[in-house]
């Protein structure tokens, strides 16, 4: 009987910690991006220099190397709330118009200056096609 004033609360004691553990820093690990309209949207309320991740589709036709990496627009699914994007860096290999894309930076006037990207892409392998190939009836 004894055992058993101890041993409940303590065990309760230790869920409560490992709770705390594993779910107390949650909110400060997960990043959310914000969709080009809604970056827009924020853009007045947000200053410059302020950090956020930015998703979208790469604009057809308005990806243009630089010497720096490349400049590109990133709207979203509808097709609307175009954000002009300069990316520092070399560009992900998959990287490409139509694809979506997530980038994190900051707003300077109102350009998006990226430094970091992810880009999405199906799970899918297709080995590269070889002349052989490509000249096969």
């Amino acid at each position: 009987m004894r055992a058993r004033a101890f041993v409940v609360p303590g065990v309760g004691l230790a869920a409560v910690l490992a709770g705390t553990l594993t779910f107390g820093n949650l909110n400060d690990n997960l990043v959310y991006y914000l969709t080009p309209e809604e970056a827009i949207s924020r853009h007045t309320a947000a200053s410059d220099g302020e950090r956020f991740r930015l998703g979208g589709l790469v604009q057809a036709g308005s990806v243009e190397p630089t010497a720096e990496g490349v400049e590109f627009i990133v709207v979203g699914e509808s097709g609307a709330g175009g954000v002009k994007v300069v990316h520092s860096g070399a560009p992900n290999q998959l990287f490409q118009e139509g694809i979506g894309v997530v980038v994190e930076g900051e707003w300077q006037q109102d350009v998006f200056v990226s430094d970091t990207m992810i880009v999405k892409h199906d799970e899918e392998y297709r080995a590269p096609e070889t002349e052989a190939e490509v000249d096969a009836p």
